[in-house]
Protein backbone atom coordinates (compact mmCIF):
# COMPACT_ATOMS: atom_id res chain seq x y z
CA UNK A 1 0.00 0.00 0.00
CA UNK A 2 2.73 2.78 0.37
CA UNK A 3 4.40 1.79 -2.63
CA UNK A 4 1.36 2.38 -4.43
CA UNK A 5 0.31 5.89 -2.70
CA UNK A 6 3.95 7.12 -3.76
CA UNK A 7 3.59 5.47 -7.11
CA UNK A 8 0.01 7.66 -7.11
CA UNK A 9 1.88 10.89 -5.66
CA UNK A 10 4.79 10.45 -8.06
CA UNK A 11 2.15 10.67 -10.86
CA UNK A 12 0.17 13.12 -9.36
CA UNK A 13 3.53 15.03 -8.82
CA UNK A 14 4.34 14.71 -12.90
CA UNK A 15 1.15 15.75 -13.71
CA UNK A 16 1.69 18.79 -11.72
CA UNK A 17 4.83 19.38 -14.05
CA UNK A 18 2.93 18.64 -17.33
CA UNK A 19 -0.10 21.39 -16.37
CA UNK A 20 2.97 23.94 -14.70
CA UNK A 21 4.38 23.70 -18.25
CA UNK A 22 1.50 24.53 -20.32
CA UNK A 23 0.01 27.40 -18.23
CA UNK A 24 3.24 28.79 -17.97
CA UNK A 25 3.17 30.73 -21.26
CA UNK A 26 0.04 31.60 -20.47
CA UNK A 27 0.96 33.21 -17.48
CA UNK A 28 3.75 35.29 -18.79
CA UNK A 29 1.71 36.14 -21.76
CA UNK A 30 -0.92 37.66 -18.77
CA UNK A 31 1.91 39.23 -16.78
CA UNK A 32 3.71 40.96 -19.90
CA UNK A 33 0.04 42.35 -20.95
CA UNK A 34 0.00 44.08 -17.66
CA UNK A 35 3.10 45.56 -17.61
CA UNK A 36 4.65 49.04 -18.84
CA UNK A 37 7.86 49.07 -21.41
CA UNK A 38 10.11 50.72 -19.17
CA UNK A 39 9.16 47.81 -16.48
CA UNK A 40 12.09 46.12 -16.58
CA UNK A 41 11.83 43.26 -13.91
CA UNK A 42 11.28 39.66 -14.85
CA UNK A 43 8.52 38.29 -16.70
CA UNK A 44 7.79 36.03 -13.83
CA UNK A 45 7.07 38.99 -10.94
CA UNK A 46 3.22 40.11 -11.24
CA UNK A 47 3.03 44.15 -12.00
CA UNK A 48 2.36 45.76 -8.69
CA UNK A 49 1.09 48.90 -11.03
CA UNK A 50 -1.44 46.94 -13.39
CA UNK A 51 -1.06 48.55 -17.05
CA UNK A 52 -4.26 48.44 -18.45
CA UNK A 53 -3.16 50.70 -21.50
CA UNK A 54 -1.77 47.92 -23.01
CA UNK A 55 -5.34 46.89 -23.76
CA UNK A 56 -6.41 50.02 -25.40
CA UNK A 57 -3.03 50.19 -27.61
CA UNK A 58 -3.27 47.02 -28.69
CA UNK A 59 -7.54 47.58 -29.92
CA UNK A 60 -6.91 50.78 -31.43
CA UNK A 61 -3.49 51.06 -32.25
CA UNK A 62 -3.83 47.34 -33.73
CA UNK A 63 -7.10 47.62 -35.57
CA UNK A 64 -7.71 44.46 -33.38
CA UNK A 65 -11.46 44.24 -33.51
CA UNK A 66 -11.20 44.81 -37.44
CA UNK A 67 -8.44 42.00 -37.56
CA UNK A 68 -10.49 39.85 -35.88
CA UNK A 69 -14.24 40.46 -38.09
CA UNK A 70 -11.76 39.74 -41.12
CA UNK A 71 -10.26 36.72 -39.46
CA UNK A 72 -13.72 35.18 -38.25
CA UNK A 73 -14.98 35.74 -41.79
CA UNK A 74 -12.28 33.44 -43.20
CA UNK A 75 -12.79 31.13 -40.56
CA UNK A 76 -16.54 30.62 -40.60
CA UNK A 77 -16.16 30.66 -44.57
CA UNK A 78 -13.34 27.90 -45.01
CA UNK A 79 -15.05 25.71 -41.95
CA UNK A 80 -18.29 25.83 -43.97
CA UNK A 81 -16.41 24.57 -47.20
CA UNK A 82 -14.37 22.25 -45.01
CA UNK A 83 -17.88 20.38 -43.28
CA UNK A 84 -19.70 20.53 -46.85
CA UNK A 85 -16.98 19.38 -49.03
CA UNK A 86 -15.25 17.21 -46.73
CA UNK A 87 -18.26 14.86 -45.68
CA UNK A 88 -19.62 14.30 -48.91
CA UNK A 89 -16.32 13.54 -50.12
CA UNK A 90 -15.90 10.48 -47.39
CA UNK A 91 -19.21 9.54 -47.78
CA UNK A 92 -18.60 7.54 -50.84
CA UNK A 93 -15.11 6.32 -49.79
CA UNK A 94 -16.67 5.24 -47.03
CA UNK A 95 -20.08 3.53 -48.45
CA UNK A 96 -17.44 1.84 -51.34
CA UNK A 97 -14.52 0.07 -50.01
CA UNK A 98 -13.11 -0.42 -53.61
CA UNK A 99 -9.47 -0.45 -54.38
CA UNK A 100 -9.70 2.69 -56.16
CA UNK A 101 -11.45 4.21 -53.18
CA UNK A 102 -8.29 2.91 -50.81
CA UNK A 103 -6.16 4.81 -53.02
CA UNK A 104 -7.90 8.11 -53.13
CA UNK A 105 -8.09 7.93 -49.31
CA UNK A 106 -4.23 7.18 -49.14
CA UNK A 107 -3.69 9.83 -51.31
CA UNK A 108 -5.71 12.34 -49.22
CA UNK A 109 -3.39 11.06 -45.72
CA UNK A 110 -0.36 11.86 -47.76
CA UNK A 111 -1.87 14.94 -49.02
CA UNK A 112 -1.38 15.97 -44.76
CA UNK A 113 2.12 15.04 -44.64
CA UNK A 114 2.68 17.80 -47.27
CA UNK A 115 4.59 20.91 -45.27
CA UNK A 116 2.55 24.11 -46.34
CA UNK A 117 5.61 26.07 -46.96
CA UNK A 118 6.82 24.01 -49.50
CA UNK A 119 3.98 24.48 -52.06
CA UNK A 120 4.11 27.88 -51.40
CA UNK A 121 5.79 29.04 -54.04
CA UNK A 122 3.99 27.92 -56.78
CA UNK A 123 0.57 28.23 -55.35
CA UNK A 124 1.15 31.76 -54.49
CA UNK A 125 1.77 31.80 -58.26
CA UNK A 126 -1.10 30.06 -59.39
CA UNK A 127 -3.35 32.53 -57.48
CA UNK A 128 -1.72 35.79 -58.81
CA UNK A 129 -2.69 34.27 -61.61
CA UNK A 130 -6.51 33.84 -60.47
CA UNK A 131 -6.34 37.33 -59.20
CA UNK A 132 -6.60 35.70 -55.77
CA UNK A 133 -4.23 38.09 -53.61
CA UNK A 134 -6.08 40.23 -51.26
CA UNK A 135 -8.96 38.62 -51.67
CA UNK A 136 -10.66 37.08 -48.93
CA UNK A 137 -12.01 34.40 -51.28
CA UNK A 138 -8.47 33.30 -51.76
CA UNK A 139 -7.41 32.94 -48.76
CA UNK A 140 -10.29 31.07 -47.95
CA UNK A 141 -10.16 28.84 -50.76
CA UNK A 142 -6.39 28.31 -49.61
CA UNK A 143 -7.32 27.26 -45.94
CA UNK A 144 -9.94 25.11 -46.95
CA UNK A 145 -7.82 23.10 -49.28
CA UNK A 146 -5.58 22.30 -47.11
CA UNK A 147 -7.68 21.58 -44.31
CA UNK A 148 -10.13 19.38 -46.71
CA UNK A 149 -7.54 15.78 -46.03
CA UNK A 150 -8.30 15.94 -42.03
CA UNK A 151 -11.84 16.26 -42.51
CA UNK A 152 -12.33 13.82 -45.08
CA UNK A 153 -9.97 11.24 -43.14
CA UNK A 154 -12.34 11.35 -39.92
CA UNK A 155 -15.30 11.85 -42.11
CA UNK A 156 -14.79 8.25 -43.66
CA UNK A 157 -13.46 6.53 -40.82
CA UNK A 158 -16.87 7.44 -38.89
CA UNK A 159 -19.50 7.35 -41.54
CA UNK A 160 -17.84 3.56 -42.15
CA UNK A 161 -19.42 2.58 -38.98
CA UNK A 162 -22.69 3.66 -39.44
CA UNK A 163 -24.99 0.72 -40.84
CA UNK A 164 -25.41 0.27 -44.11
CA UNK A 165 -29.08 -0.74 -43.84
CA UNK A 166 -29.90 2.66 -43.15
CA UNK A 167 -29.03 4.03 -46.73
CA UNK A 168 -30.87 0.98 -48.09
CA UNK A 169 -34.38 1.36 -46.00
CA UNK A 170 -34.15 5.42 -47.04
CA UNK A 171 -33.17 4.35 -50.61
CA UNK A 172 -36.40 1.71 -50.40
CA UNK A 173 -38.77 4.72 -49.46
CA UNK A 174 -38.10 6.65 -52.03
CA UNK A 175 -34.63 8.99 -51.31
CA UNK A 176 -32.39 9.97 -53.48
CA UNK A 177 -28.81 9.16 -52.65
CA UNK A 178 -27.88 13.04 -51.93
CA UNK A 179 -31.35 13.03 -49.45
CA UNK A 180 -29.70 9.93 -47.60
CA UNK A 181 -26.62 12.32 -46.96
CA UNK A 182 -27.95 14.90 -45.87
CA UNK A 183 -31.39 13.37 -44.21
CA UNK A 184 -29.58 10.32 -42.27
CA UNK A 185 -25.56 10.66 -42.44
CA UNK A 186 -25.04 14.02 -41.51
CA UNK A 187 -27.48 14.54 -38.48
CA UNK A 188 -25.07 11.55 -37.23
CA UNK A 189 -22.22 13.45 -37.61
CA UNK A 190 -22.87 15.76 -35.11
CA UNK A 191 -19.45 14.84 -32.89
CA UNK A 192 -17.08 14.16 -35.63
CA UNK A 193 -18.19 17.76 -37.13
CA UNK A 194 -17.69 19.12 -33.65
CA UNK A 195 -14.08 17.91 -33.59
CA UNK A 196 -13.16 19.33 -37.24
CA UNK A 197 -14.97 22.86 -36.23
CA UNK A 198 -12.13 23.15 -33.85
CA UNK A 199 -9.31 21.27 -35.13
CA UNK A 200 -9.40 23.28 -38.33
CA UNK A 201 -11.34 26.55 -37.32
CA UNK A 202 -8.14 26.60 -34.67
CA UNK A 203 -5.99 26.19 -37.18
CA UNK A 204 -7.22 28.46 -39.68
CA UNK A 205 -7.67 31.52 -36.93
CA UNK A 206 -3.90 30.57 -36.15
CA UNK A 207 -2.62 31.02 -39.49
CA UNK A 208 0.05 33.11 -40.37
CA UNK A 209 2.30 32.24 -43.39
CA UNK A 210 -0.57 31.63 -45.96
CA UNK A 211 -2.04 35.25 -44.74
CA UNK A 212 0.89 36.79 -44.54
CA UNK A 213 1.53 36.77 -48.53
CA UNK A 214 -2.17 36.28 -49.68
CA UNK A 215 -3.35 39.12 -47.13
CA UNK A 216 -0.61 42.11 -48.20
CA UNK A 217 -2.95 45.01 -47.80
CA UNK A 218 -3.49 46.28 -44.49
CA UNK A 219 -7.36 46.44 -44.55
CA UNK A 220 -7.44 42.63 -44.77
CA UNK A 221 -5.28 42.01 -41.85
CA UNK A 222 -6.08 38.88 -39.52
CA UNK A 223 -5.55 38.65 -36.11
CA UNK A 224 -1.63 37.00 -36.63
CA UNK A 225 -0.68 39.97 -38.50
CA UNK A 226 -2.00 42.66 -36.30
CA UNK A 227 0.15 41.22 -33.73
CA UNK A 228 3.24 41.66 -35.80
CA UNK A 229 2.54 45.40 -36.31
CA UNK A 230 4.08 45.64 -32.75
CA UNK A 231 7.51 44.94 -33.52
CA UNK A 232 9.44 47.20 -35.92
CA UNK A 233 12.82 47.48 -36.64
CA UNK A 234 12.93 50.28 -34.16
CA UNK A 235 10.60 49.79 -31.87
CA UNK A 236 8.81 46.40 -29.84
CA UNK A 237 5.69 47.04 -27.85
CA UNK A 238 5.93 43.75 -25.86
CA UNK A 239 2.88 45.13 -23.81
CA UNK A 240 0.67 45.86 -26.65
CA UNK A 241 1.53 42.99 -27.94
CA UNK A 242 0.69 40.54 -25.40
CA UNK A 243 -2.66 42.09 -24.40
CA UNK A 244 -3.53 41.19 -28.15
CA UNK A 245 -2.28 38.02 -28.11
CA UNK A 246 -4.36 37.14 -25.05
CA UNK A 247 -7.51 38.70 -26.48
CA UNK A 248 -7.35 36.61 -29.93
CA UNK A 249 -7.00 33.36 -27.75
CA UNK A 250 -9.59 34.30 -25.50
CA UNK A 251 -12.00 32.99 -28.20
CA UNK A 252 -11.12 29.15 -29.48
CA UNK A 253 -10.32 28.57 -25.77
CA UNK A 254 -14.15 29.51 -24.82
CA UNK A 255 -15.29 27.50 -27.96
CA UNK A 256 -13.04 24.20 -27.09
CA UNK A 257 -14.51 24.57 -23.57
CA UNK A 258 -18.02 24.72 -24.47
CA UNK A 259 -17.51 21.62 -26.96
CA UNK A 260 -15.56 20.19 -25.39
CA UNK A 261 -17.26 16.85 -24.75
CA UNK A 262 -18.25 16.97 -28.36
CA UNK A 263 -15.13 17.17 -29.17
CA UNK A 264 -13.63 14.51 -27.66
CA UNK A 265 -16.08 12.02 -28.32
CA UNK A 266 -16.20 13.32 -32.11
CA UNK A 267 -12.05 12.77 -31.74
CA UNK A 268 -12.53 8.77 -30.20
CA UNK A 269 -15.13 8.00 -32.90
CA UNK A 270 -13.67 9.19 -36.07
CA UNK A 271 -10.07 7.74 -34.43
CA UNK A 272 -11.01 4.55 -32.75
CA UNK A 273 -13.68 3.00 -34.25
Amino acid sequence: MKRKHELNLLKTLAAIFIIGIHISPFYIMINMSMKEASDRSSRWMISLKPYIQNYYNAMELGNLFRAMGNTLFIVICSVIIIVVVGAMAAYPLSRHATRKNKWILTVVVGVMMVPQLSVLVPLYKEMVALGGINRFWGIIIVSATFHLPLAIYMYTNFISTVPRELDDAALIDGCSRLQVFFRIILPSLKATTTSIIILTGVGIWNDYQFQLYFLQKPALRTITLAITTFFTDTKQDMGAAAAAAFIVVLPPVIMYIVLQKYFVKGAMDSAVK
